[in-house]
């Protein structure tokens, strides 16, 4: 009898993927399952766009600024 292919490739996410990276599969499986075409994308997939434009910027020196900026 022919092994299932569910089982091998989860069996093989067991023992070769950490703790991280089966959660991240797990993820994108799950958002994979969930749609219905090809044209949905969830929120999840926006996670990370734009992190080099905000590298080196603090936070909180950054929102000091612009609330200093509505007082004109």
């Amino acid at each position: 009898m022919a092994t299932d292919p569910y089982d091998e490739i989860l069996k093989h996410a067991k023992a070769e993927l950490t703790q991280e990276q089966q959660q991240r599969l797990s993820e994108i499986l799950a958002q994979h399952a969930g749609r219905k075409n090809g044209d949905r994308h969830s929120i999840l997939d926006l996670e990370g766009l734009g992190a080099a434009i905000w590298k080196g910027v603090d936070p909180d020196d950054y929102v000091a600024t612009e609330r200093e900026s509505w007082d004109g």
